[in-house]
């Protein structure tokens, strides 16, 4: 606020905003001084007030434990990808269920149990046997002790590989890339064993700042990396959440001169765990004001169980679950 000349915001004032840790502390601290002008004093109080009550629920993400649940997409053939997952992938078929009065099915797939690790849920519509992958999407990642004979053995199955395997560009890690049924771009990495093979998940954003700044403010996300690659025109940075910095993580991309992706009707979203899914839907609900975004589902219980659930979506348009820790009840057991 631009203080006029009759009404003057002195430095003292000013510096009054800086030592409150609740609306009624900063009311209770704001004494008149020397030089400050009432009317200016109290607009500056309406304006610290307004955003002391909005700090206390942005520092929820903080204290919550969260992490990535399940990956959400869609195929034209559920059995299919079943298969090819299974035999080309290594994952395990976690749970399969038929939903018929809603007209889908769905199977969740992984390298371990759900309640601790992120899987991939892949929903089928009934009728439906292709989908619109778009622009925006970019991969998943999955990494291996031998992506060698990984691309053999999806080879030999008939699978599509796009990049053969072979060192990154001026680097040693060796990578490829092979589509799954549906089109969906896989990236395997080698790396010695891991207990979390499922690596990352990769989207591309428009505008990279205002992305890293939803994630860490809306979701609680930690910037663990970032890379510019200007030989090929792009910057990606790695985020997600703590203990979780070299798998299960999320990979935003942002090409050079690109503001814009189309999402398609493929990809679906990201399920995250919460403690407390209405505190968490009140501080998306602040930085969707700040930054961009909408609310897609109030938080609230899904109708009929018992599971709470938030969804929105960030400033690029890729939606977000979030799911209440203490009614996500997978069932199944782990063998």
């Amino acid at each position: 606020m631009t203080a006029s000349p009759h009404w003057p915001i002195t430095t003292t004032l000013a510096r009054d905003l800086h030592h409150f840790r609740s609306p009624r502390d900063l009311r209770a601290s704001f004494t008149m001084k020397p030089g400050d002008s009432p009317r200016a004093r109290c607009e500056l109080l309406e304006m610290a007030e307004s955003s002391t009550a909005n700090a206390e629920p942005l520092e929820w993400p903080k204290k919550d434990k969260r992490r990535l649940l399940h990956v959400v997409y869609r195929v034209g053939d559920l059995d299919r990808s079943i298969k090819f997952y299974t035999e080309c992938f290594g994952m395990k078929l976690l749970r399969k269920r038929d939903v018929p009065e809603e007209k889908y099915s769905n199977a969740f797939l992984g390298y371990g149990p759900e309640e601790s690790h992120c899987v991939m849920e892949l929903t089928y519509n009934y009728g439906v046997s292709s989908y619109d992958i778009g622009t925006g999407f970019g991969n998943f990642a999955i990494t291996t002790q031998d992506v060698y004979k990984m691309v053999e053995d999806i080879k030999a199955k008939g699978g599509t590989v796009t990049r053969e395997p072979g060192p990154v560009r001026g680097g040693t890690t060796v990578i490829a890339f092979v589509n799954d049924p549906d089109g969906y771009v896989f990236e395997l990495i080698q790396i010695s064993a891991t207990p979390k093979p499922l690596c990352h998940v990769m989207l591309k954003v428009g505008d990279l700042e205002r992305a890293i700044k939803f994630y860490e403010k809306a979701l609680g996300m930690k910037l663990f990396r970032k890379g510019e690659k200007p030989d090929d025109k792009y910057t990606l940075a790695i985020m997600g959440y703590p203990g979780e910095n070299e798998t299960n993580v999320l990979e935003l991309t942002y090409n050079y001169d690109v503001t814009e992706y189309t999402k398609g009707n493929a990809y679906a979203q990201l399920a995250i765990g919460t403690d407390d899914v209405y505190k968490s839907g009140e501080v998306v609900k602040l930085v969707i004001e700040e930054l961009g975004g909408e609310i897609t589902r109030q938080p609230g219980p899904l109708p009929g169980i018992n599971t709470k659930i938030t969804s929105f979506l960030d400033p690029d348009g890729w939606k977000t679950v979030s799911l209440c820790f203490m009614n996500f009840k997978p069932l199944y057991s782990w063998e």
